[in-house]
């Protein structure tokens, strides 16, 4: 059965970093795209997309602030992926889910994704 399980997550001061991760199981790893996604605070906020890395390493990031800040990465040996993060602020303060695409699947459209974790909370005070 296939498994997605984050973590890193926590608490961290404005300009702080902080790396999640991903552990799969369950499934072929190298045959689906990685994805990170969060949901902000609030209620009805939808989960939103942060960034993704393709089964062969291409990267895409949601906006220029999130590709200045954020490196996605992922190792298909370990099956594992990373979203490395850095200058956090309040505004980045949400739980984070790492899912998994079918290979060649849209990256930031989270109906692409077949398989979702539990999510990470991720807390930036100022």
């Amino acid at each position: 059965q296939a498994h997605l399980a984050e973590s890193g997550g926590g608490p961290v001061q404005t300009g702080g970093s902080l790396t999640l991760s991903c552990a799969a199981s369950g499934f072929t790893f190298d045959a689906f795209e990685m994805g990170w996604f969060r949901r902000l605070p609030g209620p009805g906020r939808d989960r939103e997309f942060v960034a993704g890395i393709r089964w062969a390493g291409a990267t895409q990031y949601d906006t220029d602030d999130v590709k200045e800040r954020f490196v996605v990465s992922r190792d298909n040996a370990q099956k594992m992926a990373w979203l490395q993060m850095t200058n956090l602020n309040p505004d980045d303060t949400g739980t984070y889910y790492c899912a998994a695409a079918p290979v060649y699947s849209s990256l930031t459209n989270p109906e692409s994704y077949s398989h979702w974790g539990q999510g990470t909370q991720v807390t930036v005070s100022s």
